[in-house]
């Protein structure tokens, strides 16, 4: 039989969740393992750094904390006591300083995420956090000891408290798969089902825009639904849509579908330009010019804007300016359809708050959680990564308070 392993805390997990929490708890003189089943760490980390490692947001924090929806009240103290500039002088602090972008999101200088991860590892040595790569958590035995399968053999821990940190459901090749929910249901844990966030939706495009347009950009519109506008940029996918300005809407149409069957998202191309000032541009005189070649002249639109129109209001533009100026301000799309999982930027579901006191397991002393595995969700720009660190610190901080008592 193996031999069992006594470090003051586990942590399972090797995402930011996890390795922050493991960075705290370690500065604070604690002994800490990290188990990590894929080959390295930080894999969805070092996958979001494809696309600059966009860490935070520099928005106004009652504006930042209304961006996690319905899970707002119960992450506003951890966002509180881990908040954006918190984030950012930690990341300076391992050599890598930031900037902040135009759309006020954060990012490192470097615009990559692995010279970050690399001097977080080498942080977390040097503070001797044990790191374990290839360590499969498969459970608790009848002794209460965490069971690890690993390349070689199995690994027996008896920590003095255990942090689960082991990410959502999207993703899977990377390490996230959700496949935790049983372990802990049978510890009468409550675990809401996974579903995508940060997604694209279906649309019918005719066959003729689907084949000249699929992977066309969207630059600056503005998406309305019920009520909600978001601004960015989106993506014309071969099965749809997809990009920034869509994923912000993305729970409230991911909802309506799966209420409804469809969801009316409208777009304004020119969200810059009055409806009064685009009418005006169009009652200039059109000359032979068709009607395409009219819209690329007076108002710069691009082809698959103009493509787009054709989809939302008929291949028969209206002619008269004020009308025209209408379709452009407001082109209907009907969505019919959400993308799985398997393309899904995050997931909402997970462990439900409450199923815990605190970030503590009910029913399981000495047992917290943090991360993407908790039932919560938010739009891509920073908050993902905002909400990790922050449940993660605060795991640790919970930890360090049960240890004491």
């Amino acid at each position: 039989m193996s031999q069992i392993e006594t470090p003051d805390v586990a942590v399972i997990g090797g995402g930011p969740a996890g390795l922050i929490a493991a960075e705290t708890l370690s500065g604070a003189g604690l002994s800490v393992a990290v188990f990590e089943r894929m080959p390295t760490f930080g894999r969805k980390f070092l996958m979001a750094g494809r696309g600059g490692l966009n860490l935070t947001h520099s928005e106004d924090f009652e504006r930042f904390v209304g961006r996690y929806g319905a899970a707002a009240d119960r992450l506003r103290p951890m966002l509180e006591a881990f908040a954006p500039p918190d984030l950012v002088a930690w990341a300076e602090g391992l050599g890598q300083p930031t900037f902040v972008g135009t759309s006020g999101r954060v990012f490192p200088k470097t615009l990559k995420a692995s010279p970050l991860l690399r001097a977080w590892i080498a942080r977390l040595e040097a503070q001797g956090v044990a790191l374990n790569l290839r360590a499969e958590w498969t459970g608790w035995n009848g002794e209460g000891d965490l069971v690890f399968v690993t390349p070689e053999g199995e690994r027996r821990v008896r920590p003095r408290a255990t942090i689960l940190a082991l990410g959502g459901a999207s993703w899977a090749r990377l390490g996230s798969d959700g496949a935790w929910g049983g372990r802990l249901e049978a510890r009468d844990a409550a675990v809401a089902p996974f579903r995508p966030a940060n997604v694209g939706f279906t649309v019918d495009w005719s066959p003729l825009f689907r084949e000249r347009f699929a992977g066309a950009p969207l630059k600056n519109v503005a998406l309305s639904f019920e009520g909600t506008t978001s601004r960015g940029d989106a993506l014309a996918a071969g099965y749809g849509l997809e990009g920034g300005a869509v994923y912000a809407l993305s729970a409230a149409l991911r909802d309506a579908i799966a209420a409804r069957g469809s969801a009316r998202l409208v777009i304004d191309l020119r969200p810059d330009l009055p409806e009064a000032q685009l009418t005006a541009r169009l009652s200039k005189p059109r000359g032979g010019q068709s009607m395409s070649s009219w819209l690329r002249k007076a108002v710069h639109l691009s082809p698959v804007e103009i493509a787009l129109l054709r989809e939302a209001h008929g291949v028969s533009l209206p002619v008269a300016p004020d009308a025209l100026a209408g379709a452009i301000k407001a082109a209907p799309i009907v969505l019919t359809g959400t993308q799985g999982l398997e393309r899904a930027i995050s997931a909402a579901g997970g462990l439900t708050f409450d199923s815990l006191d605190g970030l503590g397991l009910r029913g399981a002393p000495g047992v917290f959680a943090a991360g993407e595995m908790l039932d919560w969700e938010a739009p891509t720009g920073g908050y993902l990564l905002q909400a990790c660190f922050a449940t993660g610190v605060a795991a640790a901080r919970a930890v360090m308070a049960y240890l004491e008592r």
